[in-house]
């Protein structure tokens, strides 16, 4: 029997946890266990106070010995499954909601709370069938349509969870946290200045809520309006000094505004404040990355993945970056592990990562199609284009973060030049500000008919100013590459959307309507692994700059550390494409030829340790391995080719300029020919130049052949006199000719959609 002066204080107690008093609440309760020791009705209003105040082992305590008592109490079991929740221990949460629904099974507070939980989990359809039922008991009740739309919106069924929110909202309009989920949803649709909208509808509701500042920063980011989006991210501070994300937004911003030091400082601060926060690591990992401490980033990671394995793309970008520094250990796995991964639709690895890692074209394409389905699915804000009426001059346009000292503008220069200007008009889109003394950007400026700088606007704003100027054939050159922009594409900012020479691979995207090819990189076996029709070129898909010549510098070997009296191969390929399997042909090679070195860039510092302590265990010599530094001048960069006898390629990502340059330095390149477009690349220069014979189809033929041009001076001799004679005869380096033969694809394509014919492969056979 309860003594009527506790039941006072008990009931005091409520009255004062209702209006938030928790002191006074604490209090009445405090004086009626001094009256009934350990009644657990006052043992459990005790825990959920101190729960309420966030000093949950006292929480805990009470609540758990107030249940030894009364162990059916379905009030203090909801109660314990909210302190487990504020503890983030989601399995036990779930527990005791399950266990207050047994004992009360209309309990809609606990069924929805479960959702919670098993949201937290990522038992998104379990939660949601939880909502279901607390709606089902409640239909009225807010927060339960609220929080089953951020299940739904989990989901990616952000329309659903629209509706959800504004069934929420309808009941209780003043829901500050609905307007922001639902901001989120817009976000997630592209509807951002819909989504800012919402926040500052949650905003004027809850001018203190630190989260909806941190989610209006998130969209404004999105629309590029930087400072306004700093300023969000400060408010939220202001409210919230210890809000990790908001640290983690104000760096997100200054590492697009290429602040990248001031950037790591705020990642730094978000780590330190919520060192469980993956997201963070990863932010911190990718701004690492432009400071070129790649050691570093594999580390942020590593840690980003301990706490989150399934974090999207992140475990694909842990390989490249582990690539890069030359870091290969338990290698053969982790590609069985990825592939597998893609295989089964899971978001792990960006398309680009994985044309260095696996040979699979099949596999390259499912990438591109879950990458490109994950962020651009929901591009459909722009009305339909209209149809464009015929004209004299097609308006040809090219997008691309690289109009600037970079290998994608060496090779296209000369090729913007002599565009057929009685037939097109030639435009850029620069999607990235080059440095103002960049000397290949200045060029540019005054070699298209129009140079528009679009690094300030979103995507769908560069979309609308595409269809303002009335493009006809937009060409992406940048495909899934650092700093691309493919959002563009996918609001339909042209007819006609072309994929070309940035990107060695598939856009996986229905927006992409032809990928540029030749039938040595695309067989035509091999169509249905791309989502593009193929437009095939006659020759090599690859332009050059007939104009970028070698100098007529003399090096000596002296010069670059290089032995007198040795054969010397060479590769001057990226960090990331370097790997064991190479590693170990090229050590067989160099056994097989004792006098002579293998000379390669240095790359980066963590690079040049890892891939010496490699040859080392494969016992070669480290004065074996020659580094090259930058040169900073072209035509001497070209110049120093020639001190090479034998440009060895790699797999299953060869070589692509540097190939160009090799050979039209005068030195020929081996590569083994994969299946895929990232391994079929210097094949396609060696047919267009004529040394078919320095295609092997194994590894074995590469090492064969490798071996017989080194000890055998006068194959290696007559090659080269092959390639002297080809260079000034064939089509590889003759830019005019590629020219004619690019536009006459352009004027199919052209063609075709003025027939109102659907896009289809395009060939000059």
């Amino acid at each position: 029997m309860m003594n009527p002066q506790v039941h006072f204080l008990l009931n005091k107690a409520l009255e004062s946890l209702g209006n938030s008093n928790l002191d006074s609440a604490e209090l009445y309760l405090n004086q009626a266990s001094k009256l009934q020791v350990n009644n657990p009705h006052v043992l459990g209003l005790l825990g959920i106070v101190y729960a309420q105040r966030g000093n949950y082992p006292d929480a805990l305590k009470f609540l758990n010995d107030s249940l030894r008592i009364l162990p059916k109490n379905p009030l203090t079991l909801s109660s314990l499954g909210n302190t487990y929740l504020g503890l983030k221990d989601y399995e036990n949460a779930l527990n005791a909601y399950k266990r207050a629904i047994k004992f009360e099974p209309n309990f809609f507070e606990a069924w929805s709370n479960a959702g919670n939980a098993l949201q937290e989990l990522k038992r998104f359809d379990e939660a949601i069938v939880h909502y279901d039922k607390a709606l089902s008991l409640k239909p009225d009740y807010a927060e339960a349509w609220s929080n089953k739309g951020n299940a739904l919106q989990e989901l990616k069924r952000f329309d659903e969870a629209i509706v959800h929110y504004d069934k929420a909202l309808s009941l209780k309009p003043d829901y500050a946290e609905a307007w922001s989920n639902k901001g989120n949803a817009l976000q997630e649709l592209k509807r951002f200045d819909e989504a800012i909208v919402h926040y500052d509808k949650a905003l004027n509701l809850k001018p203190e809520y630190a989260k909806g500042y941190a989610n209006k920063g998130n969209a404004l980011i999105e629309i590029k309006r930087f400072k306004e989006a700093i300023k969000n991210y400060e408010i939220a501070l202001n409210f919230n000094p210890n809000y990790a994300e908001a640290h983690s937004g104000i760096g997100n911003v200054l590492y697009e505004l290429k602040e990248f030091d001031a950037a790591l400082l705020h990642h730094n601060k978000a780590i330190e404040l919520k060192p469980e926060y993956a997201a963070g690591w990863i932010n911190k990992g990718v701004t690492l990355n432009e400071l070129k401490r790649f050691n570093d980033v594999v580390s942020c990671y590593g840690k980003a993945l301990n706490l989150c394995p399934d974090i999207y793309w992140a475990y694909g970008s842990f390989i490249y970056f582990k690539m890069k520094i030359a870091s290969w250990s338990g290698l053969s796995d982790t590609l069985e592990d990825i592939s597998r991964k893609v295989k089964n639709n899971q978001k792990v690895a960006d398309p680009f990562v994985l044309l260095s890692l696996i040979d699979d074209p099949l596999l390259h394409m499912q990438a591109a199609k879950i990458y490109t389905q994950h962020f651009f699915s929901a591009n459909l804000v722009l009305s339909p284009l209209p149809k464009y009426s015929k004209r004299e001059r097609i308006r040809i346009a090219y997008f691309s973060p690289d109009f600037r000292s970079h290998p994608v503008s060496y090779l296209t220069s000369e090729l913007f030049e002599l565009h057929d200007r009685s037939k097109f008009e030639v435009l850029a889109f620069s999607l990235q500000k080059a440095p103002h003394d960049d000397q290949m950007n200045s060029k540019l400026k005054n070699t298209f008919d129009e140079f528009i700088e679009v690094d300030y606007l979103s995507d769908i704003e560069v979309a609308q100013l595409v269809r303002n100027h009335e493009i006809d054939i937009a060409v992406d050159l940048s495909g899934h590459t650092k700093h691309s922009r493919a959002g563009i594409f996918s609001y339909r900012a042209a007819p006609i959307q072309v994929n070309w020479l940035g990107y060695p691979g598939t856009s996986g995207s229905e927006f992409i309507d032809y990928i540029i090819g030749d039938k040595t990189i695309i067989p035509i076996s091999n169509q249905l692994l791309y989502s593009e029709k193929v437009a095939y070129l006659p020759n090599s898909y690859i332009v050059d700059d007939s104009k970028r010549i070698p100098s007529e510098k003399i090096f000596s070997l002296q010069e670059f550390g290089l032995p007198t009296n040795s054969f010397i191969f060479c590769c001057f390929n990226n960090d990331f494409k370097f790997n064991p399997c190479v590693l170990d042909r090229w050590s067989k090679i160099l056994f097989a030829v004792q006098n002579s070195v293998l000379w390669i860039s240095e790359n980066n510092k963590d690079f040049k340790k890892n891939i010496m302590v490699e040859f080392e265990k494969r016992n070669i010599e480290s004065s074996r391995i020659i580094f090259a530094g930058q040169i900073d001048s072209m035509s001497d960069y070209l110049a120093r080719y020639k001190l090479a006898d034998l440009f060895l390629d790699t797999h299953p990502y060869g070589a692509h300029t540097t190939a160009v340059d090799s050979l039209k330095a005068g030195v020929p390149v081996l590569t083994f020919m994969g299946k895929s477009f990232a391994s079929r690349v210097a094949a396609s220069l060696l047919n267009a130049i004529g040394l078919q014979e320095l295609i092997a189809s194994s590894p074995e033929e590469y090492e064969e052949i490798a071996i017989a041009l080194a000890i055998e001076p006068k194959k290696l001799e007559t090659i080269k006199i092959k390639l002297a004679h080809n260079l000034k005869t064939m089509s590889l380096f003759n830019t005019s000719l590629f020219t004619e033969n690019l536009e006459s694809i352009y004027l199919k394509m052209y063609e075709r959609y003025q027939l109102d014919l659907e896009p289809n492969h395009i060939s000059f056979d």
